[in-house]
């Protein structure tokens, strides 16, 4: 007989609770192993992140008529914090060490550690969320809504909506983001019915609080709403009438750094302040980080020198986001639905946990969203780990770990490495926060999905991606379809970046960042995700908190089921270069993404949702 060892943290016969543990939540381990046998001893080896190892004995349990041994323990792990373990037998001759192969099923030998986090829950999380649709707008580019506003001098003011987005340097060498197509918080307003029949019930906008350039990431005054946007009470419109319509609204906060052209800063001397470029006497001086103040050297993210970088740990820049009348407060006392909070990999854990506690103090269910590229459990940045997802931080986190795997699977038809992400994320991270993930395969910081699924490599340089279309749209538009299932039906929330619904292209910024085409509307694209956000609200209370449950239909295939009972679907994407026959019962299912009665077979590069069709 072979050497065999069976362990998988996701099946609750091996671990239970799978996933992230609570402190002090009593968790079971089970291993089993039918060689090597007569077994003297085996440990469970635990490491706190930073830490000394410590091994538990295991007691056995039982040995079947197979041979097949089982040892268990039970243990609570009273501090929060990120470990890692794996398992030893020590039999009379030799000690076999038990770990996680890339699947994180057991193997025996050199594998890697599996990763166990356990956290507290300060804070209740969002309830309101889960199992809903959220959508991303880029004011400027979304839609004109009454009177457009022109308020800067120097400002670029574009009549031509739809044209491409300057993108060329000046003769200084930079590119000064300072043409405006006229999109406004009027016109996200007058557009929510619009919003509300994509089932979306979270607005994410992109920084709307007074800036100098189109994307507004160079906050010029956080107390002040752009004025190309429209005013305060244009935006306390917006959050009522979103909120008649089952919508809240999360706001971008950029606060790792601000705008040279800023209150705060004033390089040019555009405010009536003195700012920290003007003098060391300037109460703002302290927020920034002159290396030479004579020679006006000073921090900027990422060498950009229009974005001079803020000194988190300063206690007046502290005070002035996260005190009593500070920013967060000010705008989530005005009933935003939280913040997604950009490069929170620059901000300190100390002013991260004082921001969360201020959010939450104006509202429990207020979200806090981060922006994170990695996996956000065992993040590590500035030399130190992050403690993001073990309670008191983050509600949730962009899930660009998945946007990277599921695009690959759908123009490859490889889905080992989606595979792979969903159980590794639904290990790490809690429960809560894997429900609240933004699943997005598109954003104002990469190329549009559709884009990205078709380019045929055409546009080598940057004048040619300015005005590159693709030569396959129906075939890039047909693996769009197929993503944007996954996307709707795999754990966490999805997140559509706008005009992408419509067929929107682009390579990367500012190109993916054209105006909303309301002219021109990709007709049976968007009745796609029309019928997306229409599922997901007919089965809302499968998609905030149904389990999941992966099925091995072979490769090419993604297929899962989500929830129990009358209330179970099944997701089957097929990218296996052919027909794929689906089950014996196939009579009694529906496809819910084409609404008519499943006949067994998914073509190609199409994706289904079945439903048992007396529950409908």
């Amino acid at each position: 007989m072979k050497q065999s060892v069976e362990f998988d943290p996701l099946n609750p016969s091996s671990k239970n609770p799978v996933g992230a543990v609570k402190t002090d939540a009593p968790t079971r381990f089970v291993l089993r192993f039918s060689r090597p046998q007569n077994p003297d001893d085996v440990f469970l080896c635990l490491t706190k992140d930073g830490e000394q190892e410590v091994r538990y004995p295991m007691a056995y349990l039982s040995v079947d008529p197979e041979g097949v041994f089982a040892y268990g323990l039970d243990l609570a792990v009273t501090s929060r914090g990120l470990y890692f373990y794996y398992f030893v037998i020590d039999t009379p001759g030799e000690s076999f060490r038990v770990a996680a192969d890339e699947n994180l099923r057991a193997m025996l030998g050199k594998g890697q550690q599996w990763q166990l986090t356990v956290y507290d829950e300060p804070f209740s999380p969002p309830s309101w969320l889960k199992g809903g649709v959220i959508y991303q707008i880029m004011p400027d580019r979304f839609n004109i809504g009454g009177e457009r506003l022109k308020t800067k001098s120097g400002a670029v003011y574009r009549d031509d909506w739809g044209g491409t987005p300057r993108y060329m340097p000046d003769k200084n060498g930079k590119i000064l983001n300072n043409d405006f197509f006229g999109g406004n918080i009027p016109g996200i307003t007058k557009k929510l019915g619009y919003l509300k029949s994509l089932g979306v019930t979270c607005i994410y906008l992109n920084p709307i609080f007074e800036a100098a350039s189109n994307h507004k990431y160079d906050t010029g005054n956080y107390r002040r709403v752009d004025s190309d946007f429209g005013t305060l009470d244009d935006f306390k419109t917006l959050i009522k009438r979103a909120a008649k319509k089952g919508i809240r609204v999360i706001l971008d906060g950029v606060f790792s750094h601000t705008g040279d052209d800023s209150l705060y800063f004033n390089k040019y001397g555009n405010y009536d302040s003195v700012g920290a470029y003007q003098s060391p006497d300037s109460p703002y001086y302290e927020w920034y980080n002159f290396r030479d103040w004579q020679k006006r050297d000073y921090a900027c993210w990422w060498n950009v020198d229009v974005l001079p970088n803020t000194v988190e740990e300063n206690k007046y820049y502290d005070e002035f986001i996260n005190g009593e009348d500070g920013i967060i407060r000010y705008w989530t006392d005005l009933g935003i639905g939280g913040w997604r909070l950009d490069v929170v990999d620059e901000l300190p854990d100390k002013f991260l946990d004082r921001m969360v506690r201020s959010a939450k103090k104006s509202d429990p269910e207020t979200l806090i969203v981060g922006e994170v590229w990695e996996d956000a459990s065992n993040k590590i940045s500035y030399s130190s780990r992050r403690r993001y997802l073990q309670g008191g931080q983050l509600d949730s986190v962009m899930n660009y770990p998945f946007k990277e795997e599921l695009l690959r699977f759908i123009k490859t038809g490889d889905n080992t490495g989606l595979y792979r992400t969903v159980r590794v994320l639904k290990n790490n991270y809690p429960r809560a926060v894997l429900n609240n993930l933004m699943n997005i395969i598109g954003t104002h910081d990469t190329v549009r999905v559709l884009t990205a699924l078709g380019d045929d490599g055409a546009a080598p340089d940057r004048d040619g991606r300015a005005g590159a279309r693709l030569n396959n749209r129906d075939g890039a538009v047909t693996l769009l379809r197929a993503a944007s299932v996954l996307q709707f039906t795999l754990p966490g929330v999805p997140c559509v970046y706008y005009g992408d619904e419509v067929g929107l292209e682009g390579f990367e910024d500012p190109f993916n960042r054209r105006c909303f085409p309301w002219d021109n509307k990709l007709a049976p694209l968007l009745r796609h995700y029309k019928k997306l956000g229409k599922i997901r609200e007919n089965n809302r209370a499968v998609f905030a908190d149904g389990e999941i449950y992966p099925l091995d239909l072979g490769r090419g295939v993604a297929a899962y089921g989500r929830g129990e009972g009358d209330d179970k679907l099944t997701v089957i994407v097929n990218n296996s270069g052919g027909p794929l026959s689906f089950g014996d019962g196939a009579a009694a299912l529906t496809d819910l993404v084409t609404d008519k009665p499943f006949n067994g077979v998914v073509p190609d590069k199409t994706a289904v949702i079945l439903k048992a069709a007396a529950a409908r």
